[in-house]
């Protein structure tokens, strides 16, 4: 390659703020140089390619669906032209939920797999490690009665943005995302390592 592991670094990290970025200012255009052809995304509300989880996104901002995402750090595994990008991040959604506005901001990390093809830079595949969440009324004093056995029908990680996303006509299903601890994160780690040793 002719950049330097620095310069490979910069790169895959404004790969990950654009996301964010175009993602949640209904950039679509952009939004798609985020993703290598064939890629896919994983989330609480879509398992999908890449291709079919922007059209949800962007039917979702068109009918008013509130979802902010913020970065923290990033930690990177670089080998040859590959490399796995963990980011610490939230997300954040507001809407009603048995007629109270709420907030759910969940806490976790993207887990990117990411691939250099003619010098540039993008997703492969995304995943999502939810380590936990909460709700909160966006009225002072208010309060909501929430289904305990819906609640508690949703792994830890993420079970009041599902509740929230299920009120709102969204489907939660499938296996268990991962979350901090566990071997739905622990297989996640090895795809990953996986990933790197495949490298050709």
């Amino acid at each position: 390659m002719s950049t330097t592991r620095w310069e490979d670094k910069l790169a895959i990290r404004e790969v990950i703020e654009n996301w964010i970025v175009f993602s949640d200012s209904g950039f679509w255009d952009e939004f798609g140089t985020v993703w290598h052809e064939g890629a896919d995304m994983s989330a609480t509300w879509r398992e999908a390619s890449a291709d079919d989880f922007m059209a949800g996104r962007r039917e979702g901002w068109e009918k008013g669906v509130s979802i902010i995402h913020a970065l923290g750090g990033t930690s990177l595994d670089l080998v040859g032209r590959r490399a796995i990008a963990q980011t610490k991040m939230t997300i954040s959604q507001r809407a009603e939920v048995h007629g109270v506005e709420v907030d759910v901001v969940c806490t976790g990390r993207f887990y990117d797999f990411f691939e250099e093809r003619d010098g540039r830079w993008a997703i492969v595949h995304r995943r999502c490690i939810y380590e936990k969440d909460r709700m909160d009324p966006t009225t002072p004093g208010a309060g909501v009665d929430l289904d305990r056995s819906l609640l508690d029908s949703f792994p830890y990680g993420y079970r009041h943005l599902a509740y929230l996303q299920t009120q709102i006509g969204y489907e939660v299903k499938g296996p268990p995302r991962p979350g901090m601890k566990g071997p739905e994160v622990e297989a996640l780690y090895a795809q990953g390592r996986e990933w790197l040793n495949d490298d050709s």
